[in-house]
């Protein structure tokens, strides 16, 4: 073998390695991201305590206030109807 192909095949090697690195460093931030994105997926669907639960509740709760305050509204409502009547 001439120091030329020597020279070749140890380039080669050397490539090689660098390529095994960078895969292997590939998997892993690809094992990571994987393993966020299960979380934000999980923290977001969970049906206990995800996003779209809180949002759930937040809603009804908005709801239910809206009835409370349409009810206590009519009612002042009424209560200044019944007066201006009664004034007459």
């Amino acid at each position: 073998m001439s120091s030329n192909d020597i020279n070749n095949n140890n380039t080669i090697q050397a490539t090689l390695i660098r390529m095994e690195h960078i895969l292997e460093n590939l998997s892993r931030q690809q094992t990571e991201t994987h393993e966020n994105v299960r979380q934000i997926k999980e923290s977001m669907y969970n049906p206990d305590s995800g996003l779209y639960a809180r949002i759930k509740d937040l809603e009804q709760w908005q709801a239910s206030v809206s009835k409370v305050l349409w009810s206590g509204g009519l009612s002042v409502l009424a209560l200044i109807t019944k007066t201006f009547f009664d004034l007459l």
